[in-house]
């Protein structure tokens, strides 16, 4: 099944293998797509489905150095670069939306101003990427910062952050993606809202597990009005603590989430399953309490193989399954999977910034 065909509402996907997001850090200046990257994603364009690195839907939204935007005019005619290289490839591509919330630092805000969440409250240990003074994402010099203590949002920002995540939806149609996924994950802005942990709010946006769930829905909704419903896919982790984020009862905080999506029938939800050694495991019973939640096409990425994919597919509870680090390096990901073909390493020290050397640069096998 995963090298079928498959239909995401009006999109034809060539297979049922994703590419998820994966911070490159790789923007030129002013956040700006470059031409690199439009040929690394082409590259990978034999994948079902590509869903780019989480894009900045503001100057606010910003957590790391040389993230790509989708916020200026300059950036979406870079990213439209993007798009006509992987149609011209005959891929299908998504942008993430993003906005990190807490996991900032004053230096990436306008003005040094601090970052913005639910709750005033500070994730030690957490850390972000910063450029080093004078380097560029072509130099690679960054190091990892603790991010800073974060202010809480009033009402009205939280209303100007909606209208960001419409604006650079708006945008990615402009650009000529196939839709839109929110980052719901990982424990950035929207799943700040959600999980309990950190919201720790009294108004309409915190304390009750609707209210919790309330930006989810107010962001979802106003983006699948905007574009339709059928272009737009969610990215949730239930069961990750990335960042500091944790809920005290992730499977009925999840599954409610998954029922509000459903109710707004967007085309897929996007499932991170936690991956690192000793991680929390997602049972089948969570998975298949997700399948009845919700009617539409769900995605699992997370340390899968061939092998688990078929699985998982043929058990019922996923209908596409993302590969992420295997694609960084093989861009020919789907051929070699098909075929039980070895697959390159990985160079883990030229993941983020740099040029094509661990970006474009891994060979594609002899066929």
């Amino acid at each position: 099944m995963l090298f079928e065909p498959y239909y995401l509402k009006d999109i034809p996907l060539k297979n049922r293998v994703v590419m998820p997001p994966m911070t490159r850090s790789r923007a030129g200046q002013g956040e700006v797509p470059t031409k690199l990257m439009a040929e690394y994603y082409a590259q990978r364009a034999s994948a079902g489905l590509i869903i780019t690195e989480g894009t900045p839907i503001s100057i606010q939204a910003r957590g790391y150095a040389w993230t790509p935007g989708i916020y200026t005019q300059e950036q979406i005619t870079g990213w439209k670069k993007v798009t006509d290289a992987v149609h011209a490839k005959g891929g299908k591509i998504v942008v993430q939306l993003w906005h990190v919330g807490r996991v900032s630092h004053t230096s990436l805000q306008e003005k040094n101003q601090s970052p913005v969440a639910p709750s005033a409250i500070l994730a030690q240990g957490v850390n972000v990427f910063l450029a080093k003074d004078g380097s560029d994402a072509a130099t690679g010099q960054g190091e990892m910062v603790q991010h800073s203590m974060p202010r809480e949002l009033t009402g009205s920002e939280i209303r100007q952050i909606i209208n960001d995540f419409v604006q650079g939806a708006k945008n990615a149609m402009i650009a000529g993606f196939d839709g839109v996924e929110l980052h719901g994950a990982n424990g950035y802005l929207i799943e700040q809202f959600i999980d309990s942990q950190t919201n720790k709010r009294t108004d309409a946006y915190g304390g009750s597990l609707e209210n919790r769930l309330r930006f989810l829905k107010e962001v979802t909704t106003s983006v699948a009005n905007a574009i339709g419903a059928e272009k737009v896919g969610v990215r949730q982790a239930p069961l990750t603590t990335l960042m500091g984020a944790t809920d005290d009862n992730p499977e009925e905080t999840y599954i409610a989430a998954a029922k509000t999506l459903n109710e707004i029938g967007i085309a897929y939800i996007h499932i991170a399953e936690a991956d690192w050694d000793d991680a929390p495991v997602m049972s089948i019973d969570f998975k298949e309490a997700y399948r009845k939640a919700y009617e539409g096409t769900l995605i699992y990425s997370g340390k899968y193989t061939a092998e688990k994919a078929e699985t998982a597919l043929q058990e019922g509870w996923a209908d596409l399954i993302g590969f992420g680090r295997p694609f960084i390096a093989n861009p020919d990901l789907p051929y070699r999977l098909q075929n039980g073909l070895p697959l390159n390493e990985p160079i883990r020290e030229k993941f983020f910034g740099g040029g094509e050397a661990g970006y474009t640069d891994y060979p594609f096998i002899d066929h």
